[in-house]
């Protein structure tokens, strides 16, 4: 990684998604307008802000917490794809040493993800019962950068199909005291009926959300829940379904369904006005670095463009409270060669990564 050099970035400089200038500078690591009088070494292309992944996992693989070596490589893997935010929607292990980091993406964390007991990936969670749950959310609050991740439905085996995890009145007390707290609250949701209680309890956002139906689409655009739809992840439900057919097959079939109108339900939320960003799910069982996948797949939803991009970038950073290219923020930016607003696929192919004002590699 180069030392702080002045950096002048020149082409088209994608302020916001109405807003493009010819040119910035980098001074002492951060973004200014001004032309400096020092020499400055000159980057081309068309620059976005670091890329947003609002739903990722660092510190997590399959079996649970990993190592700081195995982190690493998921955070730099990240890094080199663009991705220079992330929310990491829980994780067991401690990643604060990554702060430290100047050459790796900053991270917003979400504490440890909060389910019911036996109702969620084995290592991965606090598994608690109802009466626990106020407790738990407090102190991952105060753990976390201003998030907590609750479980909201998960396969029940009595059932043989997914059904909503916490009772009405168990999720009121927790959300509430999170909000006294300062944090915001998200939930995995893959399922219909576990939608209605969270929101109406004042959650802040619903991650997955493939369970939206035309009877909660007009609530959660009604009080403002965002979305994190991850369809690079719900990809893999054939799979899954497939996996479990023999032992649940009502839960199989109903995995099927969600996968099948998944783009629908993406497409009826957006239009509705549900806020929707960028998350990839990445670090449990899937891939880092796929943020680019993610913007292409809300595209294919039938997300428009220029606003799949702000899910990823400045509408993504404006949600979670962080700078995009303002003068004086930090020069956190991604440059490619082709212009990602006229094909989201170009995010695919960042030719420079400028991170904390330096170029990467």
């Amino acid at each position: 990684m180069s030392d702080h050099v002045v950096l002048h970035v020149k082409g088209r400089v994608l302020v916001g998604p109405e807003e493009a200038r010819d040119e910035l500078w980098v001074v002492d690591g951060r973004i200014s307008y001004e032309r400096p009088r020092a020499e400055a070494v000159t980057v081309q292309g068309w620059a976005l802000p670091g890329l947003v992944d609002a739903h990722c996992h660092v510190g997590l693989d399959a079996h649970g917490a990993v190592d700081e070596a195995t982190s690493e490589k998921q955070a730099l893997t990240d890094r080199d794809a663009g991705t220079l935010l992330i929310r990491d929607a829980g994780s067991p292990a401690d990643t604060r040493w990554i702060d430290d980091r100047e050459d790796l993406p900053k991270i917003i964390r979400a504490g440890r993800h909060i389910a019911r007991t036996r109702r969620y990936i084995r290592n991965f969670a606090h598994e608690i019962e109802p009466d626990e749950l106020v407790a738990h959310v407090a102190r991952e609050a105060q753990r976390g950068d201003g998030w907590v991740k609750l479980v909201g439905d998960w396969l029940d085996r009595e059932a043989g199909d997914l059904g909503a995890c916490w009772p009405r009145g168990a999720v009121e007390a927790a959300i509430a005291e999170a909000h006294r707290l300062g944090a915001r609250v998200t939930a995995h949701c893959f399922a219909e009926d576990s939608l209605r209680d969270l929101v109406e309890a004042g959650i802040d956002c619903i991650e997955h959300a493939t369970g939206l139906t035309e009877d909660t689409i007009p609530l959660f655009a009604e009080r403002g829940v965002a979305i994190v739809p991850t369809l690079v992840n719900i990809a893999t439900f054939p799979d899954l379904a497939a996996g479990g057919e023999s032992k649940f097959p009502r839960w199989s079939a109903h995995m099927r369904r969600l996968y099948q109108r998944r783009y629908d339900t993406v497409r009826a939320a957006y239009d509705a006005g549900i806020p929707v960003f960028v998350g990839t799910d990445a670090g449990g069982s899937l891939a880092h670095g796929l943020v680019a996948a993610e913007v292409a797949e809300l595209v294919k939803a039938g997300i428009p463009p220029l606003q799949a991009l702000s899910a990823t970038t400045w509408g993504a950073r404006q949600w979670l409270g962080r700078p995009a290219l303002e003068e004086g923020a930090p020069a956190d930016l991604v440059v490619y060669d082709e212009d990602p607003r006229a094909d989201v696929r170009a995010l695919a192919a960042p030719s420079r990564v400028i991170l904390n004002g330096r170029v990467i590699g």
